[in-house]
């Protein structure tokens, strides 16, 4: 069999890494050369998989990213294939430091910095849409919720209201029944926040009556009758109280007729990119992942940063073994520890159920590659870039610093995202491996694939390609700086392709924290 260059079928991605990522498959057998090292692969190697380049006693810890990613269960030799095999995730035993890295922002000067189409509200933020919301706050509300919005999915509605984006109707499967503490506030924040955001002009909020998440709570809570000059005014109803399903959905649909005018008054106008907040996300994450993707939206992250703007990394379940470099990149000793906090409660959470955190990899995951909670977090902070930490937020938290922040949010992507937005993201970025077909209105989402097969196959769901970074065609920071420009020009109202196809209406979900009685 002819040899082949090491550095063609694969990349090593730190010189003290244990094992090396096949660009593409790796058949047995294959003799493969770098200088003075031979190997030959001793089983087929998939594409995104790993293969050891130096020997690993049976214990002893594998490094990638020039980090611990795991622990050998066996004695692992140069060839091998590494995964979970023969490889297997333990206590890393990690020491904090706070703010030993923190670089400081290079910030583009105020007369260079760049601007987008955007919609000013009277709050002072700015929206990347133009939505009006049904918000329901509970499930016994959902369908009349629907009803309404499907009312103005017609022909007459897009010729009346060009400057609307749509009627949306945001319901979910809790509300009642719920334990008295964490889950019904983080739920009321959760659905204020949907109510109050910067893409969504005007709502309505409709509940049953006689549940325990009254509509009058919420808006008592978040001050929502409490109106600036220009914002309109929310109608807040009970199914009970209005009499039943056909008289609700007629007086709900009254109520959005009457805002739709004023929404679709609304126009577009220059505004600073240092109003975007990013959402950053992954999902059906790969080998390739934390190598061209999640790199390259890390150099988009550090240019918004450097415009003024914020970026929001999330997902604490999905940087669990790496949090002690972002610790080492918050701005104060308080910032990091509350990471920490953050982390901790997950350990004490999934103990409760008889469960850990480190064995997070999806099937879809260990598909493509990924072995380790640790090697897919590893490869997941490289969204973060390498700006400061400078704030931690919890789920749904408005977020009110600019530069990079973290949220704690679960690692699925429908509840991370919805939390993301919750929380004022005007604008998403998800990375994908195995090809996510995520949308989250009412903020528009880009997906980026991490490899060349996936984009290709899944062209009409996939917005850019990261891949040409594995092909050789484009280095991250190019990747990185298109990413940026497509945010920008997405923010203005250039439709993403989950946006083409009509996704995000079903994709809102609240973290349902707690027991259900």
């Amino acid at each position: 069999m002819a040899t082949e260059h090491l550095d063609d079928l694969t990349i090593r991605l730190h010189p003290d890494d244990d094992v090396v990522v096949a660009k593409r498959a790796v058949g047995a057998g294959t003799q493969l050369r770098s200088g003075v090292l031979r190997l030959t692969a001793g089983a087929d190697v998939p594409a995104g998989h790993k293969m050891a380049v130096a020997p690993v006693a049976q214990g002893a810890p594998v490094r990638k990213y020039g980090q611990v990613i795991g622990f050998a269960s066996v004695s692992i030799a140069p060839g091998d294939h590494v995964h979970s095999h023969n490889l297997v995730a333990r206590d890393l035993g990690l020491a904090y430091e706070y703010g030993t890295d923190v670089r400081p922002v290079n910030f583009v000067a105020h007369d260079q910095r760049r601007t987008f189409m955007g919609y000013l509200r009277p709050d002072g933020r700015v929206g990347t849409r133009n939505y009006v919301a049904i918000v329901s706050s509970v499930n016994c509300s959902a369908s009349v919720s629907k009803y309404v919005a499907e009312r103005f999915r017609t022909p007459e509605f897009r010729r009346d209201f060009p400057h609307v984006d749509g009627v949306l109707a945001f319901t979910h499967k809790g509300g009642c029944s719920m334990q008295p503490g964490d889950g019904p506030q983080l739920l009321q924040r959760v659905l204020a926040g949907v109510a109050r955001h910067p893409n969504v002009f005007g709502y309505v909020m409709i509940g049953l009556g006689c549940e325990g998440n009254q509509v009058i709570d919420i808006d008592r809570r978040y001050n929502l009758s409490v109106l600036r000059p220009g914002q309109s005014r929310p109608a807040f109803m009970n199914i009970q109280q209005v009499g039943g399903v056909r008289k609700t959905v007629d007086a709900a649909t009254e109520a959005i007729r009457a805002l739709l005018p004023l929404a679709n008054a609304q126009r577009r106008t220059a505004q600073p990119v240092s109003s975007l907040v990013l959402a950053e996300n992954c999902g059906g994450s790969d080998g390739n992942s934390g190598i061209t993707a999640n790199p390259a939206l890390g150099v988009a992250s550090d240019l918004l940063v450097r415009q003024g703007g914020a970026s929001v990394l999330a997902e604490t379940t999905e940087i669990y073994g790496a949090e002690h470099l972002l610790t080492r990149r918050a701005v104060s000793r308080e910032v990091g520890e509350r990471l920490i906090e953050f982390v901790r409660w997950w350990e004490r959470h999934a103990a409760m159920w008889g469960a850990t955190i480190d064995n997070n990899p999806s099937p879809g995951n260990k598909q493509g590659g990924l072995t380790t909670i640790f090697e897919k977090s590893l490869g997941a902070i490289a969204k973060a870039g390498q700006s400061p930490l400078m704030a931690c937020y919890g789920y749904a938290q408005q977020v009110t610093s600019p530069g990079l922040s973290f949220m704690d949010t679960p690692g699925y992507d429908p509840v991370s995202m919805t939390g993301l937005v919750a929380g004022g993201c005007t604008i998403g970025c998800f990375t994908t491996g195995r090809g996510s077909v995520f949308g989250c209105k009412p903020a528009p989402c880009l997906k980026v694939a991490t490899n060349t097969a996936v984009y290709d196959h899944m062209i009409d769901d996939m917005d850019l390609n990261a891949g040409t970074i594995l092909d050789g065609t484009e280095t991250v920071e190019q990747v990185g700086r298109r990413i940026f420009e497509r945010l920008i020009a997405v923010a203005g109202g250039e439709q993403t392709k989950s946006e083409q196809q009509g996704m995000g209406d079903e994709e809102f979900a609240p973290w349902p924290l707690g027991p259900t009685w």
